[in-house]
């Protein structure tokens, strides 16, 4: 079948990583298992050995109706023909268990499916996903290098990260130009740490990570002074890079106080 370069297909054929994704995966009795981006099924078979029944989201129909027709699909695999990011994972759960989501996710929705899933977390538990390694790389950075920024802090707001493992690109057909890397989420139900509000974390980390070179001081005195972060317990000529999440999160609950406060006093 034609790989559809707008579906950023590379398909994984690799049997010794298939081993490894399915042994991290570790499908047990009663779970919900929902795989995105089934593809070919090279993963899916090996997922729905081990799982007994499962989901798939597949937005290529003629993929799907490959899926559908195989006869290890009979009465086992639900076949979703749909855009991911069009999924209602709230609904799809139901009143059953928390969802685990597994997926090689193309590099042209993997940050903004990140967030669409986070914000359904209620109805999901562990993911885990291939993502392009430079992606996971940022996720879990730890404070202090050049891969840790914004994507590093927002996601840490709702989800503890763990990057597994690394997978070459010979594990692809074709194969893609990049090294991959599986990833496991762990969401929370309530933030990690203390962030005022979403809306206001996004902005405070945006701000900060575009202009990495500056101070805090300097690069948010359009939202807060420096007696405002240092009322945080963080020196305002430090760099962005440098804070951990929580202290953004400080920040992001600094300025929501101070707002309030104009409020009620207008």
């Amino acid at each position: 079948m034609q790989v559809r370069k707008r579906f950023g297909q590379h398909f994984l054929h690799d049997p010794a990583i298939i081993r490894r994704i399915v042994d991290a995966v570790a499908p047990g009795d009663g779970e919900r298992l929902v795989e995105i981006g089934p593809g070919r099924g090279a993963l899916t078979w090996s997922l729905l050995a081990r799982a007994k029944n499962m989901d798939v989201i597949e937005i290529d129909r003629d993929l799907a109706k490959i899926l559908v027709d195989d006869p290890r699909a009979k009465g086992h695999l639900r076949v979703h023909v749909e855009n991911v990011l069009d999924t209602d994972f709230v609904r799809l759960r139901g009143a059953g268990p928390p969802l685990k989501i597994v997926g090689n996710l193309p590099y042209n929705i993997s940050t903004p499916l990140l967030f669409q899933l986070l914000k359904q977390r209620a109805a999901l538990g562990d993911m885990f996903f291939m993502l392009q390694k430079e992606v996971v790389d940022r996720m879990a950075a730890p404070p202090g290098g050049k891969e840790y920024g914004r994507l590093t802090v927002m996601i840490a707001a709702y989800a503890e990260v763990e990057a597994l493992f690394d997978v070459g690109p010979g594990a692809f057909r074709p194969k893609p130009k990049v090294w991959s890397a599986i990833v496991r989420l762990r969401p929370a139900l309530e933030p990690r740490f203390e962030i005022g509000s979403e809306t206001v974390l996004r902005m405070l980390v945006t701000a900060a990570f575009s202009h990495r070179r500056k101070t805090l001081r300097n690069g948010l005195k359009t939202l807060l002074t420096g007696e405002d972060i240092e009322a945080c317990g963080i020196d305002p000529q430090l760099r962005p890079e440098t804070l951990a999440p929580a202290q953004f999160g400080l920040l992001a609950s600094r300025y929501c106080r101070l707002h309030q406060d104009e409020r009620q006093t207008g």
